[in-house]
């Protein structure tokens, strides 16, 4: 009944379906600790991408363009006294991008939301640290870089901010989602630590290039969600499973193919 209050219709058939298969799958089974993932080869690559997604989403820069934007706005012309209500606009899109995205996702998938918010948030910390470097000498320059942090934080909002944080509910089953999300939760305050900790020392060496360590994670995470992150859109917990499942035990035959354990089991028989 609280399934459907939630829906807002009656027919629950498939999702039920699916919820008691995952339910028989994991049966007689105990929640698992944090520990115990990082102990157990068939949560490898689930767990890999947890934690990749995760410090990305801190490692990525977003915050610092927040610690940017005073002096972007102040250059442009902005009066003093109203500066303080636009750096609340560009925290107000990156809320409006993130519920956006919650909207699209079961429609755009969490692969293309991902590539295209890393992407072009890379892009954007390009262009963002040559309108910087160029602040001084062209007048219109700080206009740009006003553009580049909104455009940073919608890429951002758009993708990682509203992708990431379903992920694990959708790569781990239910004896293990409450030990993913503290992994996730504590990668999310250490990484915001970092950040802001080592933030203005990477400005004092950089100046106007600080935005490539965040650059490079950008590209890289991107690069992780191309190669690695398999589409989890419409996919069942057990199909999604399935497909972690021959990542995690996969192995390499003379011929150069891949196998699972049951293919080569039967192989060898």
């Amino acid at each position: 009944a609280a399934l459907q209050k939630l829906r807002g219709t009656s027919d629950l058939s498939a999702e039920l379906e699916e919820m008691l298969a995952e339910q028989a799958a994991v049966k007689g089974q105990r929640a698992k600790n944090p520990w115990e993932l990082f102990q157990n080869p068939a949560l490898r690559w689930q767990l890999v991408s947890i934690v990749v997604l995760s410090s990305a989403m801190q490692l990525c820069g977003n915050d610092s363009m927040y610690f940017y934007a005073a002096y972007v706005f102040q250059e442009a012309g902005i009066p003093q006294d109203k500066i303080p209500y636009v750096v609340i606009g560009t925290g107000s899109c990156e809320l409006i991008t993130s519920v956006t995205c919650n909207m699209i996702i079961d429609y755009a998938g969490r692969r293309p939301l991902l590539l295209g918010g890393y992407i072009f948030m890379a892009g954007w910390a390009i262009v963002f640290m040559v309108a910087l470097s160029q602040q001084t000498q062209i007048s219109w320059m700080p206009y740009l870089s006003m553009a580049c942090i909104f455009a940073y934080i919608l890429s951002f909002g758009i993708g990682p901010a509203g992708v990431t944080g379903v992920l694990p509910t959708e790569v781990f089953d239910q004896m293990s989602r409450p030990a993913a999300y503290m992994i996730c939760g504590s990668l999310l305050w250490f990484n915001l630590f970092l950040v802001g900790t080592a933030f203005p020392f990477i400005v004092k060496s950089l100046a106007h290039f600080c935005y490539i360590p965040f650059l490079v994670v950008c590209v890289c995470t991107a690069l992780y969600v191309w190669f690695f992150l398999p589409e989890t859109k419409g996919k069942s917990f057990l199909e999604i499973s399935e497909e972690f499942r021959k990542r995690n035990f996969k192995t390499k035959t003379r011929a150069g193919f891949y196998k699972g354990p049951e293919e080569i089991k039967t192989t060898t028989l």
